[in-house]
């Protein structure tokens, strides 16, 4: 379901994903987010439901300048989560399909993405679905631990 980025279902589970990186890094995501730029046609934001539960989540927002490897029409994916409770279920990997094809459909050529290595499950998702590591960008760009990623769209 497209959402807005402050809808409730999304801010639950946009809590849970900061909480989340608190755990595994020890502090939130601090990229600067504005919940506009998740709004069509810039961006979009989409929470999967489970018997009307919010499970999963993930949004893209287009960048319209080039700034260091990202690059002019860009989606950038942000907070893509899936509950504790409902991993390996094929959520993750139907929430990115998704963000790519809407990213595609709104002239989106490449979707770029920044995790970390404490994510490994994440990263094994990006590149089994035809993610290349790029270029650091924003405010991960110095850190050792983050990893940044494309794909390019049809």
């Amino acid at each position: 379901h497209v959402l807005a980025f402050d809808h409730p279902d999304s801010t639950k589970l946009i809590d849970l994903v900061q909480q989340e990186y608190v755990s595994r890094y020890g502090d939130p995501d601090v990229t600067p987010v504005d919940p506009a730029e998740f709004a069509p046609p810039q961006g979009i934001f989409l929470v999967g439901y489970r018997d009307d539960v919010p499970v999963a989540c993930g949004g893209w927002r287009a960048h319209a300048t080039d700034e260091g490897s990202l690059r002019a029409g860009d989606a950038e994916i942000k907070r893509m989560f899936v509950v504790d409770g409902e991993r390996g279920r094929g959520h993750a990997r139907a929430m990115l399909a998704a963000l790519e094809r809407t990213a595609a459909e709104h002239g989106c050529g490449r979707i770029v993405l920044e995790t970390g290595y404490k994510q490994p499950e994440a990263i094994a998702l990006y590149r089994s679905s035809g993610y290349d590591e790029i270029e650091k960008f924003g405010v991960y760009a110095q850190d050792p631990i983050s990893v940044c990623m494309a794909k390019e769209l049809e």
